[in-house]
């Protein structure tokens, strides 16, 4: 079964906002990654001391089927945050192929940020805005 989620994107400030929503919301966190955490990647430049403490990942249950997820922005994409367009919408699948039919489908005529491919968390994970300005987030967590 596919499911689609709200992932929001801050600017330094996703911990506290996700803090906020976790006291209104109630539950717990069922992920929290930091970029420190992330591994080094080559070609790619250090990250800064001040954006090491930033949320890569978070993720906070709502119900059985919905999940408000986050992370904060840095280097190169923080230039292009802009508060009040800062979510994305996530479809996560339960097949590979359907991620890349969806992606596909989804991505026509607009612009592509992350091709669909492997990430070292074990997802098979792409990013693209489609014609109309939306931003989408596409995955298969490919553990199950």
């Amino acid at each position: 079964m596919n499911t689609v989620n709200v992932y929001l994107t801050f600017n330094g400030d996703c911990m506290e906002a996700f803090d906020f929503y976790k006291s209104a919301l109630g539950g717990e966190f069922s992920n929290v990654s930091r970029f420190s955490e992330m591994p080094r990647q080559e070609g790619m430049p250090e990250i800064s001391e001040e954006e090491k403490n930033r949320i890569m990942h978070i993720a906070l249950p709502i119900s059985k089927e919905t999940v408000l997820m986050g992370s904060d922005t840095g280097g190169e994409w923080a230039k292009h945050f802009k508060k009040g367009n800062n979510f994305s919408v996530s479809v996560h699948t339960d097949k590979k192929e359907e991620s890349d039919r969806i992606f596909n489908e989804l991505s026509k005529d607009g612009e592509v940020m992350m091709p669909m491919e492997n990430t070292f968390w074990g997802s098979y994970f792409g990013m693209f805005t489609d014609k109309f300005g939306i931003n989408w987030m596409v995955s298969f967590d490919q553990a199950h």
